[in-house]
C-alpha cells in the first residue's frame, strides 16, 4: 500500500481492489439468473471483459461499471459499498476510505484513477460524491468514457484536461466543471504532480 500526502494536507490510501468489484457483480449477477453473455450483450461489452472483472483481474474504467450497474438494476455505489446506513455519513479530513482504482483505458493500461468514496454506506442515495487522485498521464488518443447521467468536479489541487465531445478543457485548483456524462469524455493530468480533484457522478438506474 502507498501513502501519498497532497498540499492540502489529506492522506490517500491508493488501493486496487479489483477482487471486491468482481465478486460483488458475479454475486448480483447470478442473484438476477443472467449469464455472462447476456449480461456482456445487454450492456454493449464483451464475455472477456465480463469475466476478467468477475475473477478480478481487470477493472479498465468507471464507464463500463456504470453501464454494468444500470443493466443489472442496481446504483453504481453497489460495487463499492460495504454497509447501508439511513442516517448522515461523515467524512472526517485525513480519514478518506480505501478506494478503488480505475485507468482510463483498456486491457493493458495501468490504472490511474484513484477513487475514495465519501458516501459509501449511504442507503437509497442518488449521487455518488468521490476525492479522486489523478495520476500525471498523457493525453489518451481513442479512450473515452460515456454513460448516462451527469458529472461535476472540482478541482482541489493540481491541474486537469478534460475532453468533452469535441471540446478541450483545462482546469486548475478553485474550477469546476458540470456536464452530462452521455456526451464522450476523458480526463487527464497533464503535469507533473497528481491532481486532487472532488467528483460528484450521478448514474440513474
Amino acid at each position: 500500500m502507498i501513502l501519498w500526502v497532497n498540499t492540502i494536507g489529506t492522506k490517500f490510501r491508493t488501493m486496487t481492489n479489483t477482487k471486491q468489484v468482481g465478486e460483488k457483480l458475479k454475486s448480483i449477477r447470478e442473484l438476477r439468473n443472467i449469464t455472462v453473455a447476456e449480461l456482456a450483450e445487454r450492456a454493449g461489452m464483451t464475455e472477456e471483459i465480463i469475466t476478467l472483472i468477475e475473477e478480478g483481474r481487470e477493472l479498465p474504467s468507471l464507464s463500463p461499471l456504470v453501464k454494468i450497474a444500470r443493466t443489472l438494476g442496481v446504483r453504481l455505489g453497489t460495487f463499492i459499498d460495504d454497509a447501508e446506513i439511513l442516517g448522515p455519513i461523515i467524512s472526517r479530513k485525513g480519514e478518506l476510505r480505501k478506494g478503488i482504482s480505475f485507468s482510463t483505458g483498456g486491457k493493458g493500461y495501468n490504472p490511474h484513477l484513484d477513487f475514495h468514496p465519501l458516501a459509501g454506506d449511504k442507503s437509497g442515495r442518488h449521487m455518488e460524491p468521490f476525492i479522486v487522485e489523478i495520476e500525471p498521464s498523457p493525453a489518451p488518443k481513442e479512450t473515452f468514457s460515456s454513460h448516462e447521467g451527469e458529472e461535476f468536479l472540482y478541482i482541489l489541487s493540481g491541474e486537469i484536461e478534460i475532453q468533452y465531445g469535441k471540446e478541450k478543457h483545462k482546469l486548475a485548483e478553485g474550477d469546476s466543471i458540470y456536464f452530462d456524462s452521455i456526451v464522450s469524455h476523458s480526463v487527464w493530468c497533464p503535469g507533473q504532480i497528481p491532481a486532487i480533484i472532488l467528483a460528484m457522478v450521478y448514474a440513474p438506474f
